[in-house]
């Protein structure tokens, strides 16, 4: 799956629609795993979750099989492959222990607040720039979320739900994880699907089995368990990180803010988990914040510094202009060098727009 020409409005908006698939895909994730857990208990859950995302990307070759288009995963991503994998045990160990405690409508739009801590780490540590629209958006998300988080006791008191802070912590791994992944945006999609899969999965098999546990009971909840990670985590991953190579981190998880709509709608439907007061203010401020964010503009005179990287690309746009002999077409991989230059035009934190500001 890549863009077949990037100077038309269809491809340009094409990362933009594979950050909408990937939302819907994954808001299949809360209010499913929550009718799977009374069956599964947490640890499995999230080993079947992603054990289903690695086998069925792994055979699944019409969809993912990309050739000499993509660049393989090398040495210069181990860190960051290790350091996804160990995230990716540990927030959806968080979220389907959260979900025991909370509604899924809940924790459905308490997922919003990944994309504040994708932004905020993506700022801090890896320099993307945020707008007064962004700005304004991760307030009003981050105000959202706490309403979310608080409870009335009978004694009239307020208090955190333990529930939505569980769910809270699982998106603070889950941003993090979304920087690791950010600076492996540039490589094959399906392999780091399948490592993200197979690597996340066995760990938390190992531990499940490890743990006191019992090994589930019911062969269509396991089998189900598969074939949701397969959609929610691997086709959804798949279609992130090909968008995060476009738009950056916190770009990337403002689109991906609408999987939480979706969760809670399901939530709703299939649960019939009826939203009280402070839910639906909150859902409307969420609302708020992501289309602010979504409205994010970015343009200014930047200068590229000289870069050597290995990725898919065409010959289309401002920055391959280098020179084959003989010529080629279409989507090519190989290792490649950008010489330095001055120019201004709109762009977002993608892998050749990683400039300081």
């Amino acid at each position: 799956m890549e863009f077949h020409g990037w100077n038309t409005a269809m491809n340009r908006r094409m990362p933009v629609i594979l950050a909408l698939l990937a939302a819907l895909l994954f808001g299949l994730n809360a209010p499913l795993s929550k009718l799977l857990l009374s069956e599964i208990s947490p640890m499995y859950m999230v080993a079947f979750l992603y054990l289903g995302a690695g086998i069925g990307m792994f055979f699944l070759p019409p969809l993912t099989r990309e050739g000499k288009e993509e660049a393989p995963l090398s040495r210069r991503e181990l860190p960051w492959t290790v350091a996804m994998i160990l995230l990716d045990v540990t927030a959806p160990f968080l979220l389907m222990w959260g979900l025991r405690l909370t509604s899924a409508a809940n924790a459905s739009l308490l997922f919003n607040f990944e994309m504040v801590a994708t932004s905020l780490i993506a700022l801090v540590f890896f320099h993307e720039a945020v707008g007064k629209r962004m700005w304004c958006s991760l307030g009003i998300i981050t105000a959202a979320s706490i309403l979310l988080s608080l409870n009335v006791s009978d004694a009239g008191t307020w208090h955190f739900s333990t529930g939505s802070l569980l769910v809270l912590a699982a998106c603070a791994c889950w941003g993090l994880e979304n920087n690791c992944t950010r600076n492996m945006s540039e490589k094959s999609p399906a392999q780091i699907v399948i490592v993200k899969g197979f690597g996340s999965g066995g760990t938390a098999l190992l531990l499940a089995l490890l743990s006191d546990d019992p090994f589930p009971h019911s062969l269509p909840a396991a089998a189900l368990t598969l074939l949701l990670g397969f959609v929610a985590y691997g086709l959804s991953i798949f279609c992130y990180v090909k968008a995060q190579r476009y738009l950056g981190a916190s770009r990337t998880s403002a689109y991906y803010a609408a999987a939480p709509f979706l969760g809670v709608l399901l939530s709703v439907a299939i649960l019939h988990e009826l939203p009280s007061w402070n839910f639906l203010f909150a859902a409307a401020l969420m609302v708020w914040g992501v289309v602010l964010a979504v409205r994010e503009k970015h343009i200014h005179c930047h200068r590229h510094e000289r870069l050597e990287h290995n990725h898919a690309h065409l010959h289309d746009d401002l920055h391959h202009n280098h020179v084959h002999n003989p010529p080629v077409r279409g989507w090519h991989t190989h290792e490649h060098v950008h010489e330095p230059c001055v120019h201004m035009h709109g762009h977002t934190p993608d892998i050749h727009h990683r400039h300081t500001h």
